[in-house]
Formats: C-alpha cells, structure tokens, sequence
C-alpha cells in the first residue's frame, strides 16, 4: 500500500486510514472490528483515527490492537464531554486532562502517535490554555505529536497559529472549501494534513433519492447542483473510487479517512485507490466545476 511522510513529523503513514466514528455510533460487535482492523492490518493500514465521544469506539479498538499496538499510528481527538461523565463544559482543562487519560486506558496503550483538538471554535483557541494541556501531554509522552481536528475560519486559525504539527479537516468532492482555505497553507508550514468525510458520506448513493440521514443530505443537494458526469456514468462502486482517488489527489493531503462497520470493507475501499490518483484533467474538472457553481453559503458542513 502507498505511504506518505506524514507532514514533518518523519512518521510514514498509510495513504488510506481508519476512521472510528461509524463502529462507536453503530454499534459495531467487537468481533467485527476485530475482523476489520486485522484485516486492514494485513493489508497495510497503518493509520487509525478515532476520538474520545465516538461512543464506545476507543474501547473496539483497543481490544481489537491487542498484540498488534506497534503495527499502527493511533490518532484520538478530545474536547466534547459527550457522555457527560466529567460534568465539566466542553474544551475545560480538566476536562481535556481527564478525557486523554481516559483514552489511553481505552485503547490500552501509554501514549498515542496523534492527540487532537477536537472542532475546537476560535474563541476558545485563542485563549491558549486547550492548547497548553495538549503541549503538556506531550511532554510527559502521552502523545508524539498535537493536531487540530476541525473545518472553516477556526481551522484557518489553528493553523496560522503554528503551534500544531497536522490538520484534520473535510475534503471530498462535495466540500472543497479546505483545498483553498487551510490546505496549501498547512502544507507550506510542513503540518501534516488528514482529509475527513473522504467519500462525502456517500450522499448519492440512492441516486435520485434524497438520502435518509439529514447528515448526508446537505451533500446529496450539493452534488445534485455540481452535476458531476461520473456520477451517472459510473456504477456505484466506481463512484466511490473516483471520489477517493479525488480526496487523495489534493495536493498536501497525506491521509484519507474512510469510516466503516463492515469487516471486508475497508480493503475494497484500498482496491478502488489503487490506480492511484485521478489524472490532470480529471482532477482539474473536478476543481473547476466546484470553484464555477460553489456560493459563498457553501461553507464546509459541521
């Protein structure tokens, strides 16, 4: 599987990675996961992205790592008090140095490769003090490396900041707000870029049905105005690659998330990337209809 150097941080990481959300909020078995993540393993993945409120989705894939903990980059994300057992508002210290204690223990390990500000606003950030438990974690190696995980005007300010070595935020063919806004400049300060939402919850999935989760259907009437060819000219499996290769194409992207509960999954998605990135033009029409028909609203989704 390709790898890309992960930013400056001299970590090389697996083109495509894991994203955790779907087998906490899901409800995934463990077995699955188990399934999934060895398989995924197997095949090269060594990037697994998850977070502290994604249910119980730490826990999966601490149990599912056992024995294999030196074979992946573990990224986690901390901020919101989900579950309310802290009882603490979201991004208090306290709070952020009880969840990443909490997260190492649910994913048995004494240290992550990435922790992450998770969609943190800017107020917040410019008060440096979320800031200055996640560079104290660091220090006592609990982590290797400190991120922002987040989209728009606050991800544009993390990363003028200076003080984060990678930037999570949403790229796909849907939302490419980030390939102007954060990107090119994350890349120029040599921070690492991981790309989220990759497949733009496969909002088209239902054709000219509006999908059921009100998650994907602002996507769903995005792409209806983008009117991108491939869409009816590809079947549905080609349509997820192209969408794919489009994520991994961006300049400065060095890893693409995709999410899922299946365990066979995630290795189809690895097979539909491997012609690897689309070509000039492919890439380029892409771009350009996106810059010819977004409006000013079309903001990335939160």
């Amino acid at each position: 599987m390709e790898q890309r150097a992960f930013g400056k941080t001299g970590l090389q990481v697996s083109v495509l990675g894991f994203g955790g959300a779907e087998i906490g909020f899901e409800g995934a078995p463990q077995g699955d996961v188990d399934r999934l993540l060895a398989s995924a393993i197997d095949g090269g993945l060594n990037v697994i992205d998850t977070a502290e409120c994604y249910v119980n989705s730490e826990e999966l894939i601490g149990n599912a790592l056992s024995g294999r903990r030196d074979k992946v980059h573990l990224f986690t994300k901390c901020g919101h008090d989900r579950d309310s057992e802290f009882g603490l508002p979201d991004w208090h210290p306290d709070l952020l140095r009880q969840q990443i204690d909490r997260s190492l223990t649910r994913l048995k390990t004494d240290h992550v490769e990435l922790l992450q500000l998770h969609s943190c606003d800017e107020e917040t950030l410019r008060k440096g003090d979320v800031v200055e438990v996640l560079q104290t974690a660091k220090a006592a190696g609990k982590t290797r490396f400190i991120g922002y995980s987040g989209d728009n005007e606050p991800s544009l300010f993390a990363v003028d900041s200076g003080v984060f070595d990678s930037l999570q935020t949403t790229i796909n063919i849907a939302d490419q707000r980030s390939a102007t806004l954060t990107i090119p400049k994350a890349e120029e300060m040599g921070m690492a870029v991981i790309a989220k939402r990759s497949v733009a919850n496969v909002a088209w999935w239902n054709g000219s049905a509006p999908p059921e989760s009100e998650y994907a259907r602002p996507y769903w009437e995005r792409l209806k105005i983008l009117g991108y060819d491939f869409l009816t000219r590809q079947g549905k499996v080609e349509i997820v690659g192209t969408a794919l290769r489009f994520v991994i194409s961006v300049p400065g992207v060095d890893v693409a998330l995709v999410g899922t509960t299946n365990p066979s999954r995630w290795l189809e998605n690895w097979l539909m990337i491997t012609t690897g990135h689309l070509s000039a033009v492919e890439y380029e029409t892409l771009r350009g209809r996106w810059e010819e028909v977004a409006g000013p609203d079309w903001v990335t989704l939160t």
